[in-house]
């Protein structure tokens, strides 16, 4: 799992595997689920993202991930 974070436009990403998404699927305005073409989801963005989350924090953490399992 890899974090993205681009302070110019104040979006954060979150990649679950490196795989090239096929589609986006929006949650809500603003967060949007990176998918598949069989709907497996390999990101998630979120758009004003320091007035929906901690930023600091969130980058603050080094995470290993080595396998992601879908639900």
């Amino acid at each position: 799992m890899k974090v993205y974070y681009d302070d110019e436009v104040d979006a954060l990403y979150i990649q679950f595997a490196d795989v090239k998404p096929d589609g986006v699927r929006e949650l809500t305005e603003g967060i949007n689920l990176d998918t598949t073409a069989d709907e497996k989801v390999v990101g998630i963005e979120f758009l004003k993202a320091s007035q929906r989350l901690d930023i600091k924090t969130i980058l603050s953490y080094s995470l290993n991930v080595e396998k992601t399992v879908a639900v």
